[in-house]
């Protein structure tokens, strides 16, 4: 019904910088919340950065003053850019949306992830 699709993972430099994407489709009424959580190696899933429909955002103290989250309602899409990136960012990066879902019987709440995108920073 919802699928999140995520891009722009890859192998960086420490230092370097990567610009995260994830495209929301399917039977979407609205989107709330937007966020991106993280799962290092041997590691718990972490959130990284949220931003809501009102344009609050909020980051976990690790990446603050490093990654901006930002989204563009228009096309139902969030970006995650991440500057100065250390080797402990290393992680499989998830999108997640938390949405109102367009069903036959009527408007449901519904959170979506996306399959998840490998960041990779070497030192």
């Amino acid at each position: 019904q919802v699928q999140l699709v995520e891009s722009g993972g890859g192998l960086v430099q420490a230092g370097g910088s990567l610009r995260l994407s994830c495209a929301a489709s399917g039977s979407i009424f609205s989107i709330n919340a937007m966020a991106w959580s993280r799962r290092a190696p041997g590691k718990q899933r972490e959130l990284v950065a949220g931003t809501t429909s009102a344009g609050n955002t909020n980051y976990a103290d690790s990446v603050k003053g490093r990654f901006t989250i930002a989204r563009d309602n228009a096309k139902n899409t969030v970006y995650l850019q991440m500057n100065s990136l250390k080797p402990e960012d290393t992680a499989v990066y998830y999108c997640k949306a938390d949405l109102l879902l367009s069903t036959e019987d009527g408007i449901k709440d519904y959170s979506a992830w996306g399959q998840g995108t490998q960041v990779t920073v070497s030192s």
